[in-house]
């Protein structure tokens, strides 16, 4: 979230991760507003309104009180571009609680004590709205046109948020002669997961579905006329670099890194599977190496779907050893914990009405070769990369395409624009030892919340 014309420049953004508002979320859950009903009957920290609740109680004269206008990132941007206040519906529908066609819902910044807000119109956090694609004012002004290179007047597309951008950038591709189950389905029996610092699960639908624990339903927050359920863990690879450099092991890899990267091309993650695979006898599968190593990979809570940002990890399994070959193994239980959150955010939708048999990915964990072979065979489902990896890149330019009227709708470009890469299937030897990992996984989410009791009483 960005502050136009705050006090401190040095405090006029607010970062989507930063979890600082976790009491004014709480307090804005409990009221039970309607409005709770669109993110999954719980206000994440992750959202805008707490955000502005905790700078309104924390920072009222510094900034709140100076504060002309609050803007999420994307409309931040196309109001830097083109001089336009409009906001997209991505935005203000996934983020802030706008509801079209009735759009603000009064009662609810009232209710939260944020009832300043509602002054002119809603004008400081968007009075204005359109939907993805649309063109904003005369394209790109002078000023920005400038910055960039370009020509003025370049069409600007009214944005989307980088994770929804990503799964426009993938989830229309045309899947004919791949040999997947979703070919000759409509588009929502995909799912679009953007998977970088955090991962985004997208599914969406012709009707509304209401998930427990999962944002949404948002209706054209991301393909227009279809309605959006947004899942979401709030750390990935933000988690697997957190895990492999607080390691011990750590300035040993980076060493060995070093020494075979100018050779190979190699990173550590690379490197990683590549020891994984020579840790395990010919004939075996490197996941069996996570059958006594167990993680709960909450650590920054849990986004989806039980909407609880006070679940912590956990790791089971440790010994005082503390080589590579530990490394390697604590990596690959994380890779393993991530994919079977996926898993319980696809059951979660799946008991909703959602029917998803294809898993469409993209983003920089998609390039980790064991992340998605292990996300496949996790879940069950084969796994869609796209031909062009910075698919977030294939969707803003979606966006670009139709505010240029190159194509004549956003179903229309991302159709055209969106590529099958290659497609990975699961490993269904495998199937039995996921199983019962999940069962695992289960169970340490349980055990947490049985000892979060215990020690609260008095």
């Amino acid at each position: 979230m960005h502050l136009s014309n705050p006090g401190d420049t040095q405090k006029n953004v607010v970062m989507w991760m930063d979890h600082r508002a976790a009491e004014q979320a709480a307090r804005i859950t409990n009221t039970k507003h309607r409005v709770l009903s669109r993110v999954g009957g719980v206000m994440s920290p992750e959202m805008q309104p707490p955000k502005l609740l905790w700078l309104k109680e924390n920072l009222k004269e510094s900034c709140w009180d100076k504060a002309v206008h609050f803007f999420d990132l994307p409309d931040f941007l196309s109001w830097k571009a083109t001089g336009s206040l409009t906001r997209s519906l991505c935005t203000l529908v996934c983020k802030w609680t706008y509801c079209p066609p009735e759009g603000w819902d009064t009662s609810f910044w009232t209710s939260i004590g944020l009832e300043d807000l509602l002054e002119n119109n809603f004008s400081k956090i968007g009075s204005v709205t359109c939907p993805p694609g649309s063109p904003l004012r005369e394209g790109l002004t002078a000023e920005a046109a400038a910055d960039l290179g370009l020509t003025p007047g370049t069409a600007v597309g009214a944005s989307l948020i980088d994770a929804h951008a990503g799964g426009l950038g993938v989830i229309g591709a045309d899947v004919r002669d791949f040999n997947l189950p979703c070919e000759q389905q409509p588009i929502t029996s995909r799912l679009a997961m953007i998977c970088g610092t955090s991962s985004c699960h997208m599914a969406i639908s012709k009707e509304p579905l209401f998930v427990p624990g999962v944002w949404g339903p948002y209706l054209s927050a991301m393909v227009p006329s279809l309605w959006l359920n947004e899942g979401g863990q709030s750390a990935t690879g933000r988690l697997i670099d957190h895990i492999v450099k607080g390691h011990a092991a750590y300035s040993q890899l980076q060493d060995l890194v070093q020494q075979s990267g100018a050779v190979a091309g190699e990173n550590m993650y690379s490197y990683l599977n590549r020891h994984l695979s020579l840790m395990v006898d010919s004939g075996s599968s490197v996941d069996l190496l996570g059958s006594s190593l167990h993680v709960c990979p909450d650590f920054h809570g849990n986004r989806s779907p039980l909407a609880d940002p006070t679940l912590k990890g956990m790791l089971v399994g440790l010994s005082l050893s503390q080589t590579l070959d530990d490394l390697a193994l604590l990596y690959l239980a994380t890779i393993q914990a991530l994919a079977l959150g996926t898993l319980q955010i696809l059951e979660a939708m799946k008991e909703a009405g959602h029917d998803i048999s294809t898993l469409f990915l993209c983003g920089g964990l998609s390039k980790n070769s064991l992340f998605v072979q292990i996300q496949a065979t996790a879940t069950g489902m084969p796994v869609v990369l796209p031909d062009q990896m910075e698919a977030v890149l294939v969707g803003a330019a979606v966006l670009g395409a139709c505010a240029s009227q190159d194509y004549s709708s956003v179903q229309e470009a991302m159709e055209k624009m969106a590529k099958v890469g290659r497609v990975v299937h699961p490993d269904l030897h495998l199937k039995s030892f996921y199983e019962r990992k999940y069962k695992v996984f289960l169970q340490l989410i349980s055990h947490q919340r049985e000892y979060q009791a215990l020690m609260e009483q008095r």
